[in-house]
């Protein structure tokens, strides 16, 4: 069987969580005896397409531009350079499609194309959008709280103008505006038509939603949680199916040893990863202030630091520890040393505000023996068994998170030690290609 995995972008230009995903993947189902190839569109002015190898898997580079216009960025029509995937597809002729992103260049063009081309279609959905489910992306009222996720043209157009930056009562009003209304007008030049026409937009995504459900064979997600979501939404359940992360890092080992117990003053309590405002690290900063100053823990906050924005979070951060000698703002990690890191950690934390839909970071850390206190949102309310194997706290409550930063620096033998008794085995990344065989087969 030959399988083609096409998403929004991968190595060497780009390293994320789902190339990551995907070249894990591609490993296992070759050492499998699975045919895989790797497909993604590349920003670029000039040049035609590119194929190299990363990993033993051949890989299909097409141009797209850096700047489509709004009718490609919304998918209404091929973006210019997809006919070199679309003649690349009928010459491979895969017997699965398997899509991991919803962005210019893959998503329902490229999807009409290959049922065209009379190919089984499979999608993954690894970001809080959920497909085209969210119109902003997400899953976060007005930029800063969690989203129920049922999806309403008034509701998410008065959301999406908020998080633009429109003030709350203008977005109120032109969030209301009718669909109909909105549709006619979303045809005014720039942002005055974006924001007049929002509801419509958002009524466009949801007919968007409807079509992608109509053109895959199979939809997965990561969990529970975003299954729900989309059955609420009118998803047809017996499309969904439902294949966790799993982990992809190799040989890792669970910590042992005298360092294991009891666990000590002061807690080593860390958060590694993106640095930005949905991972709760504003209100995680906040929080700390909050702790009494002779709590006895330490904090490291780990991430890359790679473009001006980064560094300006950073600093943000900077000033609301205050010169809080507890805390440490540290660059990030090579992936090979995650589990090191982890593992001389006694607690991960994982304060995200918006909808996780992993985070592979909490499924190594509990790889190597290490608890994670994380927001009950999305997977992570999935993953943590609250007070068995960690802590689950409200999403972006500054005080719960106070609370029981504290309460574990006063108690890690009675919190952390038993926390780490009770880890179960993580699942692996062969087991999430074992489930993906199974759902090819079918």
């Amino acid at each position: 069987m030959k399988i083609v995995h096409l998403l929004g972008w991968f190595f060497p230009d780009s390293i994320g969580g789902t190339e990551v995903y995907v070249d894990a993947l591609c490993g296992r189902l070759q050492t499998s005896g699975y045919d895989v190839r790797i497909a993604a569109p590349i920003a670029r002015a000039d040049g035609g397409p590119s194929v190299y190898r990363h990993g033993g898997v051949p890989v299909f580079r097409y141009p797209i531009p850096a700047s489509p216009s709004r009718d490609e960025a919304y998918q209404r029509r091929p973006v210019r350079g997809a006919d070199a995937l679309y003649r690349w597809l009928a010459e491979e002729h895969p017997d699965v499609l398997h899509i991991h992103s919803f962005t210019t260049g893959v998503g329902l063009p490229e999807l009409r194309e290959a049922k065209r081309l009379g190919m089984r279609t499979v999608a993954t959905c690894h970001l809080p959008g959920i497909g085209y489910m969210c119109r902003s992306g997400e899953l976060m009222q007005w930029g800063r709280v969690p989203c129920d996720g049922l999806v309403e043209p008034a509701k998410c157009g008065t959301c999406n103008l908020a998080r633009l930056g429109v003030p709350r009562p203008f977005a109120d009003v032109a969030g209301a505006i009718p669909v109909p209304l909105g549709n006619v007008l979303r045809r005014l030049p720039g942002q005055v038509g974006t924001g007049l026409g929002m509801s419509a937009s958002v009524a466009e995504y949801g007919a968007m939603q409807r079509e992608l459900f109509d053109l895959v064979d199979a939809f997965v997600v990561l969990n529970e949680a975003a299954r729900q979501m989309l059955i609420a939404n009118g998803s047809p359940p017996a499309k969904l199916s439902i294949n966790r992360l799993g982990l992809s890092q190799p040989h890792v080992v669970r910590k042992s040893g005298p360092r294991m117990r009891p666990t000590g003053a002061p807690v080593r309590f860390g958060y590694m990863g993106r640095l930005h405002r949905t991972k709760g690290l504003h209100e995680l900063a906040c929080a700390v202030r909050r702790t009494p100053a002779d709590a006895s823990f330490t904090l490291d906050i780990r991430g890359p630091v790679g473009t001006p924005a980064d560094a300006a979070y950073v600093g943000e951060l900077s000033r609301l520890i205050d010169g809080d000698c507890r805390v440490r703002l540290r660059e990030g990690v090579p992936a090979s040393e995650v589990p090191r890191v982890l593992a001389d950690l006694d607690v991960l934390v994982c304060p995200s505000i918006w909808f996780e839909n992993g985070p592979t970071i909490a499924i190594e850390a509990q790889a190597v023996g290490t608890p994670v206190i994380g927001s009950r949102i999305g997977n992570l309310a999935e993953l943590i068994v609250d007070g068995v194997t960690g802590r689950l706290l409200p999403p972006g409550d500054e005080v719960a998170w106070a609370a029981a930063m504290t309460d574990v620096a006063a108690r890690p033998a009675d919190t952390i030690d038993l926390w780490r008794d009770h880890l179960p085995c993580a699942r692996t990344m062969t087991e999430v290609a074992a489930d993906y065989v199974a759902l090819y087969a079918a």
